[in-house]
């Protein structure tokens, strides 16, 4: 009986840690995990994580090969640009403006496009028809060439970065809002209510809404990798955040000349992988939050 008492200690210990994994494959870990340290933190945090000013170069330094290559610096872990300024300082200051962008087209899009689709979906008649036939028109443009129209006749700048994108991003919520509201109108609950004098706002706001709020929440997480991933192609092509701002879609673009040269590869390299992880990590957190809030999968 004493010679089983170890194996017996260390399959009870392997079966607490296979619990454990477990347990922690039901919650989207890895990537809450990604998306702190490579975009919340350094976005909140830039001034005091950043070994560097991202603006500030030294010509010495310029295009200097990252950590770990023979002629790499503890100074510049990730190395420098073309105009010597720090790669890692500028990515970690590029994270706040990726997460301002991203936040305030969620937030006015989403506004804009959920009241849309409310009023389309509970209501009907001419007012569905009208929406939905702006919805198909803000569908079929394209936001790059948009973009790049607004930039020869103004400049680029911020806000026409997030004007672009709201322009575009409303309609998404407005077609899904309205296809939910469609299906809860006809529910019991809200009939009743009608019978009872309630207002439409009141409907709206007190029933319809609430049960449309699992779908917005799932679709704005989606939506995050998507306007992250259009605001760095805008940048990258020069109809986003203007220079010396250093946006992530403009560190990629710094270095799609020295690509080949072999040279100043890790100018695209980088900022190239910050935006692959967000974007990535988002998308994973977005399914996990269906599956979750969904009552069809959730029962599975």
């Amino acid at each position: 009986m004493e010679s089983n008492t170890p194996s017996k200690t260390i399959w009870n210990s392997l079966i607490r840690i296979l619990s454990a994994i477990r347990e922690v494959r039901r919650y989207p870990v890895i990537p809450i995990v990604i998306l702190l340290v490579v975009l919340v933190i350094p976005a909140i945090f830039a001034p005091f994580i950043a070994p560097h000013d991202p603006l500030d170069g030294r010509l010495p330094d310029r295009l200097l090969p990252p950590v770990w290559d023979s002629n790499g610096s503890w100074d510049h872990v990730l190395g420098t640009d073309k105009m010597g300024r720090d790669i890692l300082s500028r990515i970690i200051h590029g994270a706040k403006y990726v997460l301002l962008v991203s936040l305030s087209v969620i937030f006015v899009s989403g506004i804009i496009g959920v009241s849309l689709g409310l009023i389309a979906g509970y209501f009907g008649g001419w007012a569905d028809m009208l929406i939905m036939r702006l919805v198909d028109v803000f569908l079929s443009i394209p936001a790059i060439l948009l973009a790049l129209a607004l930039v020869s006749a103004r400049g680029p700048s911020f806000g026409i970065v997030i004007f672009v994108i709201c322009f575009i991003l409303w309609s998404r919520y407005a077609r899904q809002v309205r296809g939910e509201v469609l299906a809860i109108k006809t529910q019991d609950y809200v009939v009743r209510a009608r019978v009872v004098g309630a207002s439409h706002f009141r409907i709206i706001v007190r029933h319809v809404l609430p049960n449309v709020a699992n779908t917005i929440v799932v679709l704005a997480t989606l939506q995050v990798g998507f306007v992250i991933l259009l605001e760095a192609i805008l940048s990258f092509l020069g109809a986003g955040i203007p220079r010396p701002t250093p946006a992530w879609g403009l560190l990629v673009a710094d270095g799609r000349d020295l690509i080949i040269s072999g040279r100043g590869w890790q100018l695209s390299l980088f900022p190239g992988i910050a935006i692959v992880l967000v974007v990535l990590s988002f998308n994973l957190l977005g399914d996990w939050l269906r599956d979750r809030l969904d009552p069809k999968q959730r029962n599975l």
